[in-house]
């Protein structure tokens, strides 16, 4: 059994596939920024000495991480409707993401923070330093520094993984590969570009994340450790 390769039809449909590409980095950016910062602030409230914060933050991480992210995305956008709140696709995609990546980047931050060894703590203590300029200067940027290649793979992932909005209707390149094999009946050779133009995507995005390690981090960036 032979099968002809016929890419035309597909290929025409790039403004399609355009529009696609820019949903998905809208939607894996915006997931990214926040999600970071959600982790970021879980991570140090897993932490806390306040057992009631510690638990709330743990029981939240534990929920998220034993639960698949299209569960997630179906409480989040089902779940506001059911409650009278009107969300649009694009924000509510962006929240489950957000939600689901904090989760992930929480465990990441937490494990980094724990490896920090006791002793730079307690001298920090020693020179009087504030519970704040400790986590600054000697706890969250070594921490940062040590797990960030963990973070950015996590972070690529979130980028493939936002291909699962496709379920609730957004229009991104999962979407997009979607509608173009039902209007050309060339799904092979639709979900080969797909796939390509993913593997771009991520790749990209670790040479972003590469940037990123060689600006942040000076120490990193001398040692050739960047990424």
């Amino acid at each position: 059994m032979s099968y002809q390769f016929e890419f035309a039809d597909v290929l025409e449909q790039w403004p399609l596939f355009l529009k696609g590409i820019r949903l998905t980095v809208q939607l894996s950016a915006l997931a990214v920024v926040f999600g970071f910062v959600v982790g970021l602030l879980t991570a140090i409230g897993r932490r806390s000495d306040t057992p009631w914060l510690a638990w709330s933050c743990g029981a939240y991480v534990e929920a998220i991480r034993n639960t698949p992210l299209l569960v997630q995305i179906f409480i989040v956008y089902f779940g506001f409707a059911a409650l009278g709140w009107k969300v649009s696709v694009f924000s509510a995609a962006t929240a489950a993401l957000i939600i689901n990546l904090g989760a992930y980047t929480c465990e990441i931050v937490r494990a980094g923070m724990d490896s920090i060894n006791k002793g730079q703590i307690e001298a920090a203590e020693c020179l009087a330093l504030t519970k704040l300029q400790i986590y600054r200067y000697v706890i969250l940027v070594p921490a940062l520094e040590k797990v960030f290649p963990a973070l950015a793979s996590q972070f690529v992932l979130l980028v493939l993984a936002s291909s699962v909005t496709s379920q609730i209707g957004a229009e991104d390149l999962t979407a997009v590969a979607s509608r173009i094999q039902s209007e050309t009946f060339r799904s092979f050779e639709t979900y080969i570009t797909v796939a390509i133009i993913y593997i771009v995507l991520s790749y990209l995005a670790r040479v972003l994340f590469w940037a990123v390690g060689l600006i942040v981090f000076k120490r990193r960036r001398r040692l050739g450790l960047a990424f």
